[in-house]
């Protein structure tokens, strides 16, 4: 079964307890990638932005929510199951057309293609 790209992944995101997690420091499977800019907690709508910092020269990636394996609010972290290298070479981020179908329908190709690495 293919997962919703845009849901958080069973059990990892917990909208009882709901934390903001603008600020976390996010590690893809092979070490820290940048920090939260920006998240949405929608049914099928959400995502992460991620402000890379140096790493990629400040740019900016959006991340659908069901690339995060694990949030943790004491260490202010969350997971992806995403290689830096992945990541790295997504499509642009594009500030003005993130909330557009055809932006996410391109970023959940892209991302669609990996093998699914979220929580069971």
């Amino acid at each position: 079964m293919t997962p919703d790209l845009w849901s958080y992944p069973n059990g990892v995101y917990d909208t009882g307890q709901a934390a903001d997690v603008v600020g976390y420091d996010v590690e893809a499977t092979d070490g820290k990638i940048g920090s939260v800019d920006d998240a949405t907690y929608e049914v099928g709508q959400s995502y992460l932005i991620v402000d890379t910092g140096p790493w990629i020269f400040g740019k900016k990636v959006m991340l659908p929510a069901s690339v995060v394996t694990q949030i943790d609010p004491v260490e202010r972290k969350i997971f992806v199951g995403r290689t830096k290298q992945e990541i790295k070479t997504a499509p642009e981020f594009d500030e003005s057309a993130f909330k557009e179908s055809a932006y996410r329908d391109t970023l959940g190709e892209y991302y669609g293609r990996f093998p699914y690495w979220g929580a069971p």
